[in-house]
């Protein structure tokens, strides 16, 4: 069943590289409280992630933060090292997006949003969402049909909606 909105998001670990190395992070304590925008993707430095997706939320944190929006997530099943040297490389992590590793696909798979593309070499993906979440609950989803296409997930499509 894939997440849709009036859902809670799901309990997940994930990971991220902090000042000491890897660090767990408990999402629904990340989420609980606050209104946080997350969005996936399917793989770090692959094309449309990398020149159109990412940027469009570093383009629109400010104005994001304006509408009482906490913290942006970008999430995807890479591992937490390929996730902090992507963050760096695009620029997101100076921006202050933060940049987590659903490392073994679980949050993506309990989303019901996992997905195969064997000719690219991708396994175990996230198709390409954004979505607002108010105290872990989903308030607005925008899921992409192919993932090398960003349009309804990208920061300015969702910024519209909320």
């Amino acid at each position: 069943m894939v997440i849709s909105v009036g859902d809670r998001l799901p309990e997940a670990t994930l990971v991220r590289i902090g000042a000491e190395g890897p660090e767990q992070v408990q999402l629904s304590e990340r989420l609980k409280g606050r209104n946080v925008v997350i969005f996936a993707v399917p793989g770090a430095f692959t094309p449309t992630c990398h020149s159109a997706h990412v940027p469009s939320f570093i383009r629109t944190k400010d104005q994001f933060a304006g509408k009482g929006v906490d913290e942006i997530i970008c999430v995807s099943v890479n591992d937490p090292f390929v996730m902090k040297a992507w963050g760096e490389s695009t620029g997101a992590s100076g921006a202050g997006i933060t940049m987590l590793s659903d490392a073994d696909g679980a949050f993506t798979r309990a989303l019901g949003l996992a997905f195969d593309a064997p000719p690219v070499g991708l396994i175990g993906r996230s198709r390409r969402y954004a979505l607002q979440a108010k105290d872990g609950v989903v308030a607005v989803i925008h899921l992409e049909e192919s993932p090398g296409v960003c349009e309804t997930s990208g920061g300015e499509a969702l910024l519209a909606a909320i």
